[in-house]
C-alpha cells in the first residue's frame, strides 16, 4: 500500500528547493556578472594596453650584422677589409611547415649543390642547447634567423636557388660581409691581424650579463692579433628587424629595421712595403738555409722556424713583424674545417699558428753579451778593463770553448763585442760567481748581470698591444730551484733505470744536486746560452733602449681608432714601461762598441760596401747552441731611428744566415741602391715614420698621411 505524505512536508520540501534555486540563480548570476564587468575592464578600460602586449608577444626581433672595421697601414693601405659573399642558409621557421620526407629530401638536394654532407647540415640547423645539439656546429643565433649552410658559394650556385624557390623551399641566398684581406704589396701579416670565429655562449651570457649591445648569438669575434686586441672597436653594433609570427611561430611579415652601425677603422704603424721585404727576405733565408750543409751535423740545417722585427727606436712601434711558419688568414672566412685547425697547430708543419716573434722563446746566444756589457761597466768593469779573448776557458774540469777557439790576445769590451769572443764573457760570469756566488745553495746571492738582465726587461712581457705573449725565462738561481723541485721526482726516476748513456747520468745527477747553481751556469748565463730564453720582440726592444739612451717601451701595432666619417676616437701613442737604472756613460759604450761589427766585427763580410756612414747602423750577431738541436742564427741591429732584428731556429751563425736579409731590410728603410742612399726609393717617406695618421676622405678612400718636412 502506498505510503500517503502529509501536505505540510510537501510543502516544505517544494519551498527549500525553490530556494535552493533562487540561490544558485543568484550565484550564476553574480559570476556571470563578474565576467562581463572583467571583459568589459579588458577590452574598454585596458583594452588598448592588453592590445599593445599581444602586439608584442607576436614580434620577434632578427640580427643584422654590422661591417667590420677596416685595419689599415701607416700609410692608409687596408690590410683587412669586408668583401660581399654569397651564403646560402636555411629558414627554419619555413623549414618546419614541410612534410617529413619532404624535409628529407631538401636537404639532401642542399647537400648535393653545396658539397655539405647531409649529416653537418642537420646538425648547423639544430639549435644549441637542444637535444643532439653538437658543440661548435650547433646554430646559437635566432631560431627566425636564416641558419648559414655554406659561405661564399659561387653566385651561380646562389642564383640557381634563387631561380628555382619550388626546387629549395626554405632556402635562402643572400649576400653577407665576410673578412677580405687585400694583401698590399703581397703582404701576409697573419700573426699580427689575426682572425675571427663565432661567439661561445660564455661570451654571449657575459656581454648580454654586462648589458654590452654590440655582442649577439650570432656574432663573430676576433681571436688573436690586433682582431682580438681591438676587437670592441672593429665589431660596429648590431642592427635588427622585427618579423612578425603567428601563433606558431611561422613568419608572417617584416616590420621595423634598426640599421646596424659599421665597426672603426684600426690604423697601425705598420707599413705594408717594409713588411713585404720583411715576408721575402725571412722565407728566403729559410729556403736558402735548408739547402746549406751544416758543418757541426753533417746535414742541411733545419731552419724549421724564424721570425723578424723591425721597431722604431724612438717610439717602440711596430713597423713590421714575421713569423715562419705562417698561414692564410683567409682559411677562417669560410669557416675552418677540423683538418685545417689540425694543420695550423700540427707540430709536423711547425705549429703554424704560433706567432715567433711575440710567442717563440729562443736563446739569444751572443746578441746577449751588449746587456751583458752594460751589467759590467756598471758593476765594476770599466771601458779600460782587459781581458784576455783564449781559445778556451776552464770552468773546473771542463774547458769553455770560444767560438772555432779562436783567440784575439788581451782585449777590451768594444773589441769582444765586435768578435763576438765568448772567453772574455766567461772571464766575466765567472767572476760575478766567485765574488758572490760560490754558495751552489744561495737563491738569493747577488748577481749583477742576473739584475741587468732583468732591468732590460727579459723573463717578463713587453706589453705589446698583441695577447697571447710570451714572457720569456732568465734561467737564474731561483728559477734553477724551481726548477729542481718540479722535475726531480722525475729525474730521480729515470736515474733508477739502467743505462750509462747521457740521459740516464745526467738524471742521476739531477736528482741528487740539481739545485746547484754553479760556475757553469754563470759563464753560460754571459754569453746567453743555457737555460734563458728571449723572444725576438723583447730583443728587439733592448737594443731599442740602447739606441734611444736607456728607455723601454711597450710596443705598439695600433696608432689610433677612425670612425667611418674620418673621426679620431682614440690615439694609441706610445707608452713608457721603465727607464733603465745604469749609466749613460755605459750605453754610449756599447753604442760605439756595436758601431764597429758592420765595419770590422762579425757582420763586416755582409755589410762590406754598403754606406755606413750615411747609415750607421750598430749590429751584433750570434749563433745560440741548444742541445740536441743545430744552432740558432740571430742578428740584431738598429741606427738611431730603427731596430731591425732577425732569429732563425736552427739556421746556422748569425750573419752567414740572416746578414744578407737583415742588409736588404735596411737597404729598404732607406733606399740604399749599390753604394748610394736614394732617398726617393725609400719604404718610407723621408726614412722616417709618419708621425701623422691618414687621411680619411668623405667619399671613403684613405690618402697617406702629409709628408713632414
Amino acid at each position: 500500500m502506498a505510503r500517503t505524505v502529509p501536505t505540510d512536508a510537501r510543502t516544505a520540501v517544494a519551498t527549500t528547493s525553490r530556494l535552493r534555486l533562487v540561490v544558485v540563480q543568484a550565484l550564476v548570476l553574480a559570476l556571470f556578472g563578474t565576467l562581463f564587468a572583467r571583459l568589459y575592464y579588458v577590452q574598454v578600460v585596458d583594452g588598448d594596453a592588453y592590445t599593445a602586449r599581444a602586439a608584442s608577444q607576436s614580434v620577434r626581433q632578427v640580427v643584422v650584422q654590422p661591417q667590420r672595421g677596416l685595419i689599415v697601414d701607416d700609410q692608409g693601405r687596408p690590410l683587412v677589409a669586408n668583401r660581399m659573399s654569397w651564403e646560402v642558409s636555411v629558414d627554419l621557421s619555413t623549414l618546419g611547415k614541410l612534410p617529413v620526407a619532404d624535409r628529407g629530401e631538401l636537404l639532401d638536394r642542399l647537400a648535393t649543390v653545396t658539397q655539405v654532407p647531409t649529416h653537418r647540415i642537420e646538425r648547423k640547423l639544430a639549435l644549441c642547447g637542444s637535444e643532439g645539439a653538437v658543440v661548435g656546429l650547433c646554430w646559437n643565433g635566432s631560431a627566425y634567423q636564416p641558419v648559414p649552410i655554406s659561405q661564399d658559394v659561387d653566385q651561380t650556385l646562389a642564383l640557381r636557388i634563387l631561380e628555382q624557390p619550388e626546387d629549395f623551399p626554405s632556402v635562402v641566398a643572400q649576400q653577407q660581409s665576410v673578412r677580405a684581406y687585400p694583401r698590399p704589396f703581397g703582404v701576409n701579416l697573419a700573426h699580427v691581424l689575426g682572425y675571427l670565429s663565432p661567439v661561445t655562449g660564455d661570451e654571449y651570457d657575459e656581454a648580454e650579463a654586462d648589458g654590452d649591445a654590440s655582442l649577439n648569438a650570432a656574432s663573430a669575434v676576433g681571436r688573436a692579433g690586433v682582431e682580438k686586441q681591438y676587437d670592441a672597436w672593429l665589431r660596429g653594433m648590431p642592427g635588427s628587424t622585427s618579423v612578425a609570427v603567428d601563433s606558431m611561430g611561422r613568419v608572417m611579415g617584416d616590420g621595423d629595421e634598426v640599421t646596424p652601425q659599421p665597426g672603426d677603422t684600426l690604423v697601425t704603424s705598420i707599413d705594408a712595403k717594409v713588411q713585404s721585404v720583411v715576408e721575402e727576405q725571412l722565407a728566403g733565408s729559410i729556403a736558402t738555409a735548408r739547402s746549406t750543409l751544416d758543418k757541426v751535423t753533417g746535414r742541411n740545417y733545419v731552419a724549421d722556424s724564424g721570425a723578424v722585427v723591425v721597431m722604431e727606436a724612438r717610439t717602440g712601434r711596430i713597423v713590421a713583424m714575421a713569423s715562419q711558419p705562417t698561414y692564410d688568414p683567409e682559411v677562417w672566412v669560410d669557416g675552418i674545417t677540423k683538418k685545417q685547425l689540425a694543420g695550423l697547430y700540427s707540430e709536423k708543419a711547425g705549429t703554424p699558428l704560433l706567432g715567433r716573434a711575440t710567442q717563440g722563446q729562443f736563446a739569444p746566444g751572443s746578441t746577449w753579451k751588449p746587456v751583458m756589457t752594460v751589467g759590467a761597466l756598471n758593476n765594476g768593469f770599466s771601458p779600460d778593463t782587459r781581458l784576455d779573448c783564449s781559445s778556451s776557458f776552464r770552468v773546473g774540469n771542463r774547458d769553455f770553448k770560444n767560438y772555432e777557439s779562436v783567440p784575439y790576445g788581451m782585449i777590451g769590451f768594444d773589441r769582444a763585442l765586435q768578435v763576438s769572443c765568448n772567453t772574455f764573457f766567461y772571464r766575466v760570469g765567472y767572476h760575478y760567481w766567485e765574488k758572490y756566488g760560490t754558495d751552489v745553495a744561495d737563491v738569493d746571492a747577488k748577481d749583477p748581470l742576473v739584475s741587468m738582465a732583468q732591468e732590460f726587461g727579459f723573463g717578463t712581457e713587453t706589453g705589446i698591444d698583441l695577447p697571447g705573449e710570451a714572457a720569456g725565462r732568465i734561467a737564474d738561481r731561483r728559477w734553477k730551484r724551481a726548477y729542481f723541485e718540479s722535475m726531480r721526482s722525475y729525474y730521480c726516476k729515470v736515474g733508477k733505470e739502467p743505462g750509462l748513456d747521457f740521459q740516464h747520468v745526467f738524471a742521476r745527477e739531477f736528482c741528487i744536486e740539481g739545485f746547484a747553481y754553479r760556475a757553469g751556469d754563470a759563464v753560460n748565463f754571459a754569453i746567453g746560452q743555457g737555460d734563458t730564453v728571449v723572444t725576438p720582440l723583447q730583443l728587439a726592444r733592448a737594443y731599442a733602449a740602447i739606441s734611444n739612451g736607456g728607455t723601454l717601451y711597450e710596443p705598439r701595432v695600433a696608432k689610433a681608432v677612425v670612425a667611418t666619417d674620418g673621426t679620431v676616437l682614440k690615439k694609441i701613442p706610445p707608452k713608457v714601461q721603465a727607464e733603465l737604472g745604469v749609466s749613460q756613460a755605459s750605453l754610449r759604450y756599447v753604442d760605439q762598441a756595436l758601431l764597429g761589427v758592420p765595419r770590422e766585427g762579425t757582420l763586416a763580410w755582409k755589410f762590406g760596401d754598403f754606406p755606413l756612414e750615411d747609415v750607421q747602423i750598430r749590429g751584433k750577431t750570434g749563433s745560440a747552441e741548444v742541445y740536441g738541436k743545430q744552432s740558432t742564427s740571430w742578428v740584431s741591429s738598429y741606427d738611431e731611428n730603427y731596430v731591425v732584428t732577425m732569429m732563425i731556429s736552427q739556421g746556422g751563425t748569425g750573419s752567414g744566415t740572416s746578414g744578407d736579409a737583415v742588409r736588404a731590410i735596411w737597404e729598404t728603410l732607406y733606399g740604399v741602391q749599390g753604394e748610394a742612399v736614394v732617398p726617393e726609393a725609400a719604404a718610407i717617406p723621408g726614412t722616417t715614420a709618419p708621425t701623422q695618421l691618414p687621411s680619411f676622405q668623405d667619399d671613403g678612400s684613405i690618402l697617406p698621411p702629409a709628408r713632414e718636412e
